[in-house]
């Protein structure tokens, strides 16, 4: 015979000869023959031998919890009001008493979490295994197909879904102001001047469905109208024509791309051309004829100044030959014009010298 004492929070299990026997709460007890097996009450029971021959034990059935989750549930495992574990298919018992457990049950076989479980615990460490999540942007519009069938339209949030063997897709698109650049674009004219040509637009998703669901990228295809619908416009003209009217190709192209675009689920915004580069040889031959313009421009101005100061001339030759006394004083004008160029005047002869400088500076009566 033996003594056996169990302690506070612990239950005792008494086996004979490896069968289970009853069992013991706390107190001090004399045993013949038998063995003893002690658990904490405050940890996970686990059972040393069938539990459903313990559980024919009406005590011990009413001193545990038995949680039972099937291959398509998990379990979650709270105590004291915080999540611990994660339950995956089996048996899991618990002692009553000392720590208080929670246990909530879901179906993992489905995608939607209708069970009552709060954000933060999906978003759980604990839970990244079996949860899995999106996040469409406030700026975004996304289409959710599950198994490939087309489920709807998902608007900006966080998204949570039971992960499993059903397989979800999201297409996100992007709903805010964008912009395509049509760059490099080698197109002739109709009289065949290679032209090349740079472009941007800017558009926006208006249709996510028809964007996504019902085109295949459809950014690209957008590209493409563009293209198409330069070539087709600028083919029509010859390069002179071209030059006259490149004020035209913007609007023109906005309304030949506006119901490809439509189709496409998205609306074209504005369009303009950037640049329109143009061959070497062309390029060489503007410049010639621009410089030829110019020279043309230059000449005309420099006859129109010509003839403004012929007349000039004339009307002051005029005035002198009417008045003698603005004669002689336009002919000192020019003999001081002359003077201030002059830095010494050496004079030598007879007085002849003299007389003819009287009669330059001094007029006569």
């Amino acid at each position: 015979m033996k003594w056996m004492m169990i302690n506070a929070y612990q239950i005792g299990l008494v086996f004979k000869k490896g069968a289970y026997k009853r069992m013991l709460k706390e107190g001090v007890y004399w045993l013949w023959d038998e063995d003893v097996m002690i658990y904490d009450m405050a940890k996970q029971f686990i059972a040393p031998v069938e539990l459903n021959i313990l559980l024919q034990d009406i005590e011990i059935t009413a001193a545990l919890h038995v949680v039972e989750v099937k291959d398509s549930e998990i379990v979650l495992q709270y105590e004291n009001g915080l999540l611990k574990q994660v339950l995956t298919a089996g048996r899991y018992t618990f002692w009553k008493g000392i720590v208080q457990y929670d246990f909530v049950s879901a179906d993992v076989s489905k995608i939607e979490i209708t069970e009552q479980i709060d954000r933060a615990t999906l978003q759980h460490k604990l839970l990244a295994a079996y949860v899995r999540t999106a996040t469409v942007e406030s700026y975004e519009k996304a289409l959710m197909l599950v198994d490939g069938n087309y489920k709807g339209v998902m608007n900006s949030g966080i998204y949570f879904w039971w992960k499993n063997s059903i397989v979800i897709a999201i297409h996100k698109a992007d709903m805010r102001m964008q912009q395509i650049e049509i760059n490099g674009q080698e197109i002739l004219t109709k009289d065949k001047a290679a032209l090349r040509i740079n472009g941007q637009a800017q558009y926006k998703v208006v249709d996510i469905e028809k964007a996504v669901l019902q085109n295949k990228e459809y950014e690209k295809q957008l590209y493409v109208a563009f293209q198409l619908a330069l070539r087709e416009y600028i083919g029509g003209f010859s390069f002179d024509e071209l030059l006259e009217k490149k004020d035209t190709i913007a609007p023109h192209i906005l309304k030949a791309i506006a119901g490809k675009a439509l189709a496409l689920g998205v609306e074209v915004v504005g369009f303009g051309i950037r640049d329109i580069i143009l061959p070497g040889d062309v390029k060489e031959i503007m410049n010639q004829v621009l410089i030829a313009e110019k020279k043309a421009q230059a000449n005309i101005i420099m006859r129109r100044e010509e003839t403004a100061s012929t007349r000039s001339l004339l009307n002051t030759a005029k005035l002198m030959e009417e008045n003698s006394m603005l004669f002689k004083l336009k002919e000192m004008e020019y003999v001081e014009k002359i003077a201030e160029k002059i830095n010494n005047i050496s004079v030598s002869g007879n007085g002849v010298l003299i007389e003819q400088l009287k009669q330059i500076f001094v007029p006569q009566k």
